[in-house]
């Protein structure tokens, strides 16, 4: 079992929020920005510069995290059990161009529509029933 840390990203519009969600580089499904753990660095931390990388965005991450989701990762051929540390961040700044910008689209969605999107069903749940005034 390996660890991953994930960001869901999120913005507020006309008082209502929107979450960002990018392509996998794969199959071109939508996913959210999540990465494997690096040295001296902070889970939250990790799941910002995942963001950054992946998404083209930089903001506040929340200390708690929204949950967990597990899948199966695709590895040198083989089927990699991992569990996700999802976190939410807050996005101050949209970058138009980022470290993966020509492997990945990005795109932002009402809660609802995101989790429509997503194939997985516990982050599809986390993503469902996200609600930034909950945050603490």
């Amino acid at each position: 079992m390996r660890t991953q840390f994930a960001a869901i990203a999120y913005r507020i519009r006309k008082d209502k929020p929107e979450i960002c969600l990018i392509t996998s580089r794969g199959t071109g499904r939508w996913i959210v920005p999540k990465g494997w753990p690096m040295p001296g660095i902070t889970p939250q931390d990790a799941a910002a510069t995942e963001a950054w990388e992946e998404a083209g965005l930089e903001g506040r991450v929340h200390p708690q995290p929204l949950g967990l989701f597990s899948y199966d990762k695709e590895h040198e051929g083989e089927q990699l059990p991992v569990i996700a540390v999802v976190y939410a961040m807050r996005v101050k700044k949209a970058h138009s161009t980022w470290p993966e910008s020509h492997q990945r689209r990005r795109k932002w969605f009402t809660p609802r529509k995101a989790a429509s999107k997503i194939s997985d069903p516990e982050l599809r749940h986390i993503i469902r029933n996200f609600d930034p005034r909950h945050l603490r």
